[in-house]
């Protein structure tokens, strides 16, 4: 059978760094960083005092009180994403076949603060007190529910969950369902919202985080010879990926073509990437290979890029051995720079910015770089500081993920 192509129509997101879509755009090209001190909980004792957080987020300027009680945070930042979304793509005043409309959802952990509240509950009680809500809230997979129940829609829905790699695997996962002919459209995605006590405090025991409290809005600094840690970020991203032929139909705009997707795994450590950056590789090769196109005729890459000390050298040590000399040639960037790390979200706001140099004909910049790491081939083009203008065709976004699931997305100007 032929393989049906796929495109996006609409997109949506609330980060760090913006509210919605045309926000985070507008930053990401400025160079803004979303680190601040920590707000939602008190940070006082622990190593790490700041993080990304979304910032000016009020649940009931988007849900009445009674519906925004039965949400965690991660699902309510996912729904605003997604709504924003379906708006963008105008699927609803096409009238498109709600049977044919899917929703695949990624999120690394899912409700984090729901779990931590009802368990501090019951540890400060000999009753057995919980919430009704505490199952439902704290699933991962509960977040495409409610999107599916908010519209109607009765196609595929699922969560997918490979830790910083679940949005980047239901983009995936939903581009396959749609060549196949499963769906007509599926909105797809990822949220997280891991800045509580026990996700920085993880993070923390695991020496991940950057502990740079005296200068958050630095502290991520990918590719830098002082990074110290990746940044913790939350918020959520969705693209509504469509069948090529069903857009034109209904007089959809395209955005860009969603061209490839690869997938593999380092298959080396619990959470350290391969050292030779082997699993990086494999995904960019297999993405390619699936786009059907060569390494030449790449743009841009959206690299992982998590300010960790092994992981931005692995990944820049696997694009040269991709790409070659043209490797040079390209504007790479790591967003991350200013988002923090999304987590399981990280994956899609990724691919919006990627999406966003098809679209705008500009790379946002690589930020907060000082020092020259004397272990990363200086010939690599990061776009530290200042965003540049390029007209790019194609761009990729890589997003790697503890237990060493790599994914990889490529678009294409249509």
């Amino acid at each position: 059978m032929e393989l049906k192509r796929v495109v996006v129509t609409g997109f949506g997101a609330i980060t760090p760094i913006g509210n919605n879509a045309k926000e985070y755009w507008e930053n990401l090209v400025k160079g803004e960083s979303g680190a601040a001190p920590i707000t939602l909980f008190d940070a006082t004792n622990f190593k790490t005092k700041f993080a990304c957080e979304v910032k000016n987020f009020n649940p009931l300027d988007h849900f009445d009180k009674k519906e925004a009680k039965k949400m965690d945070r991660n699902t309510q930042l996912g729904l605003v994403a997604a709504k924003e979304a379906v708006e963008h793509s105008r699927i609803i005043e096409d009238n498109v076949d709600k049977n044919r409309v899917g929703v695949i959802w990624g999120s690394g952990i899912g409700g984090l603060e729901t779990f931590e509240t009802e368990v501090l509950g019951w540890a400060n009680t000999e009753i057995p007190r919980f919430n009704p809500f505490f199952i439902p809230k704290m699933i991962a997979d509960i977040t495409p529910g409610h999107i599916s129940i908010e519209y109607g829609f009765h196609g595929p829905n699922y969560t997918t969950v490979s830790a910083c790699a679940s949005s980047a695997n239901a983009l995936i996962d939903s581009k396959m369902l749609i060549q196949l002919g499963k769906a007509d459209v599926i909105v797809c995605g990822g949220s997280e919202a891991a800045v509580t006590a026990s996700g920085v405090g993880g993070f923390n025991a695991m020496m991940a985080l950057s502990t740079r409290n005296d200068d958050p809005k630095t502290a991520s600094r990918p590719f830098d010879k002082d990074r110290d840690g990746f940044v913790l970020g939350e918020g959520a991203g969705c693209i509504v990926l469509e069948e090529y032929e069903h857009a034109v139909k209904r007089g959809a705009t395209i955005y860009a073509e969603l061209k490839g997707g690869g997938l593999s795994a380092d298959a080396h450590h619990m959470t350290a990437p391969h050292p030779e950056g082997l699993g990086a590789y494999l995904v960019m090769k297999n993405c390619l290979e699936d786009a059907g196109l060569t390494a030449d005729e790449v743009d841009h890459i959206n690299m992982h890029g998590t300010s960790t000390p092994l992981g931005d050298i692995a990944e820049s040590n696997a694009i040269s051995k991709l790409l070659g000399e043209h490797a040079f040639d390209i504007q790479i960037n790591s967003t991350k720079s200013m988002t923090g790390h999304l987590l399981g979200a990280a994956g899609v706001i990724e691919a919006i910015a990627a999406l966003g140099t098809i679209i705008h004909g500009i790379v946002p910049p690589t930020i907060n770089h000082f020092t020259d790491d004397e272990n990363i081939d200086s010939r690599l083009n990061f776009t530290f500081n200042e965003a540049v203008k390029k007209d790019v065709k194609v761009a990729m976004s890589n997003t790697f993920g503890f237990g060493g699931h790599n994914a990889c997305v490529l678009f294409k100007k249509i």
